[in-house]
């Protein structure tokens, strides 16, 4: 029988302009973006030079020190331009699409029906990276043998896109994707479903896994407080974690042996005149869109949601992990005399403001953090919104001070940047946890290697 969790600390960030059940008009795209940067701790090695046509599905650049992980192309078409940022740090990679769609077909590979192979074919194609590995929130190595994979099918950040709508279809290949992943742990696969979710009753042969229902707030949708509440992670162990809006890019991989990142997009945000779902592949440029389905000029792009996502301002192209833009207003206007002011349609953790009364359904939250950086002081306020069972100030004072011991005694293992969002979110001091959590996620990896 499965389990279900309820999950009381945490907080839903409530802003207006999230994306209705329908389908928008078709966005024209013509080029696409690959990101090295979008991947932790990637040193990418380049396999194209600028000028060169590729295929859909041909390999672009590939991992350095891992050379079986390839990072291939979402579209066919030509490299038009390479991007390099100080000591020729590989930042972007751009190309242009030729419409044609050309796509490497991987048949060879999958005839073969052993881990190896699909490990060989999901490498081969650039699928590989949708599977990600905890600690350290980085590329799982092809190599590890994890033990258990986790897999989240709903999504508990603002504005985040509904999964019942986005996987109504594809059916097949997550059951094909699914299937395929558990001939790659030793361990558990274990399906993660919102409370009365309807996403559960698809998938086949459901005893081969374990089904968890999670209740409550953000980040009630998060793989790092599922793995706390179901099998914490220890010292020396992997666990593999994937989005289930990725399961049917590996499926369809296995089924049709084409590389196709292909999905339903949700654009929210209270800048969008229209929220709703499109469909677009990783990298694709939403410039045409910005044109004219957003309100004015002032405002931020974002891929993914508004805690944990990039600012994509400048380049408006979608990340490779992001099923989600957020547009929401800059917050470079100054509001005179604000502090004194009733603050019906402001949002706030404490009972700051009127709307702590009248509670209204959502708020045009934008990007201004009301305050500057001030002394770190312990608060309270992480544990709030925090379910883990750890001490999340306590762990960030410890990376500050670089006390690597302490690190591990406060559970450092569990955490990546996103299950800090929150915290980030309502400290008073203004304080860049999630940069800070990185730094000693990268501290705690080079002294382990």
């Amino acid at each position: 029988m499965a389990e279900e969790y309820k999950i009381k600390q945490g907080l839903n960030v409530k802003i207006s302009g999230k994306a209705e059940i329908l389908m928008g008009d078709d966005i024209v795209v013509n080029y696409y973006s690959m990101r090295p940067i979008d991947f932790v701790g990637l040193i990418p090695k380049l396999l194209k030079k600028e000028g060169e046509a590729v295929k859909r599905g041909e390999p672009v650049y590939c991992d350095k020190y891992n050379t079986e992980i390839k990072f291939t192309s979402p579209v066919s078409g030509q490299i038009t331009n390479i991007l390099r940022g100080e000591k020729r740090k590989l930042l972007e990679i751009i190309i242009q699409s030729d419409n044609e769609d050309n796509a490497i077909n991987f048949e060879d590979i999958i005839s073969v029906n052993s881990p190896e192979s699909l490990k060989s074919l999901l490498t081969i194609s650039g699928v590989w990276p949708f599977i990600k590995q905890r600690p350290y929130g980085i590329i799982a190595n092809p190599n590890d043998i994890s033990r258990d994979i986790f897999i989240s099918f709903f999504d508990s950040a603002p504005l985040s896109c509904d999964f019942e709508f986005v996987l109504k279809d594809k059916t097949v290949e997550i059951n094909a994707a699914l299937k395929a992943l558990k001939t790659l742990t030793k361990g558990k696969v274990y399906l993660n479903f919102k409370k009365n979710s309807k996403l559960a009753d698809v998938i086949d042969n459901v005893n081969d896994y374990v089904v968890s229902f999670f209740d409550g707030p953000h980040p009630s949708g998060l793989a790092g407080t599922h793995i706390n509440k179901i099998k914490p992670i220890n010292k020396n162990e992997i666990v593999w974690t994937v989005n289930a809006t990725d399961l049917p890019i590996i499926g369809n991989l296995l089924l049709n042996a084409e590389y196709n990142t292909e999905r339903l997009i949700a654009i929210a945000g209270p800048e969008v005149k229209h929220p709703c779902y499109y469909n677009l592949k990783s990298g694709a440029d939403i410039s045409e869109f910005l044109k004219t389905g957003v309100n004015g000029d002032n405002y931020r792009v974002i891929s993914g949601n508004v805690l944990t996502g990039t600012n994509i301002s400048a380049n408006p192209c979608l990340g490779f992990y992001d099923n989600l833009i957020s547009i929401i207003p800059e917050g470079n206007k100054y509001e005179m005399f604000g502090w004194m002011q009733p603050g019906f349609k402001k949002f706030s953790i404490n009972r700051a403001f009127a709307s702590k009364i009248i509670h209204p359904k959502s708020f045009e939250i934008n990007t201004n953090y009301h305050g500057g950086n001030r002394a770190y002081v312990v608060t309270g306020e992480y544990e709030k919104v925090c379910p883990l069972d750890i001490l999340p100030q306590l762990l960030i004072k410890a990376i500050m001070a670089g006390d690597i011991e302490k690190m591990e005694n406060l559970g450092i293992y569990e955490v990546i940047e996103e299950d800090f969002a929150l915290c980030e979110f309502v400290c008073t001091s203004k304080t860049d946890v999630q940069t800070i959590l990185r730094e000693g996620l990268d501290i705690i990896r080079k002294e382990m290697s």
